[in-house]
């Protein structure tokens, strides 16, 4: 069989309804990871359902046990081939956030798929259940293309905990790091840019979240007697968070921000188009860094976010003017970032200001920022693929707008990182009434069976063998 054979089987396993029992099947597990109780279902998922389909497909499986006490399971699972050239790595996670079922709309559930049109719900449609039940449907039709063959070695890792922070995974990758050594990465995770657009993404921005704390009184006191006499903890909060980013959300702490937006990075957001979907809400064109496009103030800058604020009580307000204050922020960044010194840079810059009454604290682990050289062999070699796939020219995003592990996979092994997202910017992920497109699932499988068949063509072992920026 060929490549063209290969690309209308994966789309026969959707059209005859194979992929829906599949999506069904996995749907129906309450993979909740944030919950305590869920580690034998977590472990089900695992067990008696994404095993037993890798061994069908000739991989050897082992379940690795999490390094840190109480966390999820792990899945190594190997497919080798003698004489292979090189090896892909790839991943997936198959537990979600928590079903929330008294949220979802009348006639939907979070644990039973139900397709009304084009869209599926179901918890784990778009996160990640969908995604790599895409992959592995995909998967299996190139190899009964290619009569059991696919000319490389294949490895996968899942993991029980990403929405619960991903622990382990580092400790996992750094104790295996032998049997998860490869050549490339290459996995699906995130929305597409546009639901008619096939996107590939190289990395994703970092993340780390900071809170600001004033206290200056261990209670309030009255407004009308000590007003005007004492210092108001949630004015001087809300005034230092103004001297580090405007009114019109441009950081003014120069150590935040990276030290260019790569022409090559430009080039690439060029083409792409953030926002304008059914459900997405409106941009605000004069928010954020001046002379950066949206797309490139999302994917190519830094951002520092005020997501919570708290003086005094809000919920029932008295004539008081309160003891204390908090704020809790995040700053998402790119490659090129100090981000190593965040909470200095924070620290210097209130204290250069006048604000030493305000403390700040790291409000969780770093992510780090992680992207692929666009100029990589591989990102032409995937761009290429995709689009002969298709007949759409895909959306390139040097890295993610979001936060993902990639730094593990991008730093720790060393390999180069290709993410081919399967959902859309409006699929509720993490929220009630997640859904995937049919129609998006359906072009998925081609693209991942041709991404697949077109890893074991000599243009993939030449992009294999190339130089590494």
């Amino acid at each position: 069989m060929d490549r063209e054979q290969a690309l209308a089987m994966a789309a026969a396993c959707f059209d005859d309804g194979r992929f829906k029992e599949a999506m069904a099947r996995r749907v129906a597990y309450c993979t909740e990871s944030q919950e305590p109780t869920s580690s034998t279902i977590l472990m089900s998922y695992l067990v008696d359902e994404i095993i037993p389909t890798l061994e069908a497909l000739g991989f050897a499986c082992t379940i690795a046990e999490n390094p840190i006490a109480g966390g999820s399971p792990f899945l190594i699972a190997e497919r080798t081939e003698r004489d292979a050239n090189f090896t892909v790595l790839s991943y997936g996670h198959g537990d979600v956030v928590r079903g929330h079922a008294n949220q979802w709309r009348e006639g939907l559930e979070p644990w039973k798929l139900i397709v009304e049109g084009d869209r599926w719900y179901g918890r784990g449609t778009a996160d990640n259940k969908g995604q790599h039940t895409i992959n592995l449907e995909a998967l299996a039709q190139v190899l009964a293309a290619r009569e059991g063959r696919l000319g490389y070695n294949l490895k996968l890792l899942f993991e029980m905990g990403e929405e619960a922070g991903s622990p382990g995974l580092r400790e996992i990758c750094e104790l295996h790091g032998g049997a998860l050594k490869a050549d490339l990465f290459l996995a699906s995770d995130g929305p597409r840019v546009a639901v008619e657009r096939p996107t590939l993404f190289l990395g994703s921005r970092g993340g780390f979240s900071f809170d600001l704390r004033i206290t200056l009184r261990p209670a309030g006191h009255h407004s009308g007697n000590w007003g005007g006499l004492l210092r108001n903890p949630g004015i001087r909060l809300a005034n230092a968070i103004a001297s580090m980013v405007d009114e019109k959300g441009r950081i003014r702490v120069r150590a935040l921000l990276p030290e260019t937006l790569p022409q090559n990075v430009r080039d690439a957001l060029a083409s792409v188009q953030v926002g304008g979907g059914e459900h997405d809400p409106e941009i605000d064109e004069s928010w954020g860094e001046p002379g950066l496009s949206p797309t490139e103030r999302v994917f190519g800058w830094n951002t520092l976010e005020v997501l919570a604020f708290k003086t005094g009580n809000p919920d029932a307000p008295v004539n008081a003017i309160p003891g204390r204050a908090h704020a809790h922020c995040q700053i998402r960044y790119v490659v090129g970032t100090d981000s190593g010194r965040f909470l200095q840079h924070l620290r210097a810059h209130l204290d250069a200001h006048g604000y030493d009454d305000v403390e700040v604290l790291q409000g969780g682990p770093l992510m780090e920022a992680t992207r692929l050289d666009p100029d990589d062999p591989w990102v032409q070699w995937a761009l290429a693929s995709i689009e002969r796939s298709t007949g759409k020219v895909p959306a390139l995003l040097p890295n993610l707008g979001g936060t993902l592990p990639n730094d593990i996979f991008a730093n720790l092994l060393g390999l180069p990182t290709l993410w081919v997202p399967h959902s859309h910017p409006s699929c509720a992920q993490h929220a009630p009434n997640e859904h995937i497109l049919g129609s998006v699932a359906r072009e998925s499988l081609q693209l991942m069976a041709g991404l697949f068949w077109d890893l074991g063509e000599k243009d993939a072992r030449a992009a294999a063998a190339g130089p590494r920026a």
